[in-house]
């Protein structure tokens, strides 16, 4: 038995990936207990008894490297715990720097690097198109309304106006881009990324990169219908041959190491790359439920053992997300609030 932690368990309207990456390793063929991480007590996650067998209440990345490795140190001496896979990209940078040290615990993960996480960065996309021979939207960064207002008159609206990391919005005028700009820094701070609007059909790949220029899958899928919020609710499979190659180079030239989503716009006469997150979408379940389980390969990864290596799926299988809702006990939410555990 595997006792497998795993974050992200926010099941809510802004999902995180952690119970998608529970799913599939329910469904891998390996033998695994569930260990859900969770920053508050009405995460959902927390009360799928049927998915994720134990949670933890854990400290803000936020709080600094310490109490975090202390807390996952906790419960491995505790309850047992053999692998770590985080998805939220606050606290990735706290998992890569302190993987050594977990590893020397006998805690496994299966990371990028601290140069290839830096590559999510808005501002480091030219420098990843170029390389794998993509296209990326005409893009500026800007600190200052003088510098908002010059992006917005070189590149014409509409525009989008996006944080480093999170957030982005459509703007249409002027008044839309100062107000978005504004909201954004409020939020995230600086710098703000200007992006022009780029047309074609909403395209992304999941994969695993083996972190020597090959992968453990690959699956590419067209977005049918996204949420106010921007996230996918209804997706179907596509085997983009163009689309697919980009994000084969994309793991060869970097040598990826992890899971990653690769965020394009696919027209007729290019591939214009958007966006590449460090880590499992939340739609990750889709790859599980098509024959190609990335995150029971991730977990064959990060505990040495070899994973299957095809992308053999079927175009045209289609990705429905719904909404659902339980009854359980007060205790429980009382159990997590009091001890930091369910």
């Amino acid at each position: 038995m595997y006792r497998v932690a795993v974050s992200g368990i926010n099941a809510v309207d802004n999902p995180g990936p952690g119970v998608g990456i529970a799913k599939g390793l329910k469904e891998s063929g390996l033998e695994v207990s569930i260990f859900g991480l969770a920053y508050d007590a009405m995460e959902p996650g927390i009360y799928m008894k049927w998915l994720i067998d134990k949670s933890f209440i854990m400290p803000y990345p936020s709080e600094g490297e310490e109490p975090f490795i202390e807390r996952l140190l906790y419960i491995k001496t505790t309850y047992g715990l053999d692998a770590v896979i985080p998805a939220l990209d606050a606290e990735l940078p706290l998992f890569i720097k302190g993987a050594s040290l977990l590893e020397s615990y006998g805690i496994k993960t299966f990371l990028p690097t601290e140069e290839q996480f830096k590559l999510r960065g808005k501002d480091r996309l030219p420098e990843i198109a170029e390389k794998i021979e993509v296209k990326v939207p005409e893009t500026r960064i800007v600190t200052s309304y003088e510098e908002l207002s010059k992006a917005v008159e070189e590149i014409g609206f509409p525009v989008m106006i996006k944080g480093i990391f999170y957030k982005a919005y459509k703007a249409f005028n002027i008044t839309q881009a100062t107000s978005y700009f504004n909201s954004i820094v409020a939020e995230w701070g600086y710098p703000v990324i200007v992006q022009q609007v780029v047309s074609g059909e909403e395209m992304n790949v999941v994969g695993v990169g083996d972190g020597e220029g090959s992968h453990f899958g690959l699956v590419g899928i067209k977005k049918l219908w996204i949420t106010s919020l921007g996230k996918i609710w209804t997706g179907v499979t596509v085997r983009n041959e163009r689309l697919l190659r980009a994000a084969e180079k994309f793991v060869s030239e970097f040598k990826w190491r992890g899971a990653f989503e690769f965020e394009c716009i696919v027209n007729e006469k290019e591939i214009c790359l958007i966006e590449v997150n460090p880590r499992f979408p939340a739609w990750v379940y889709f790859s599980t439920g098509i024959g190609v389980n990335l995150p029971g390969r991730l977990l064959k990864a990060a505990l040495g053992v070899e994973p299957e290596r095809d992308s053999d799926y079927e175009a045209g299988k289609l990705y429905i997300r719904f909404t659902d809702d339980f009854v359980t006990d007060m205790s429980e939410f009382q159990k997590v609030v009091t001890r930091g555990e369910s």
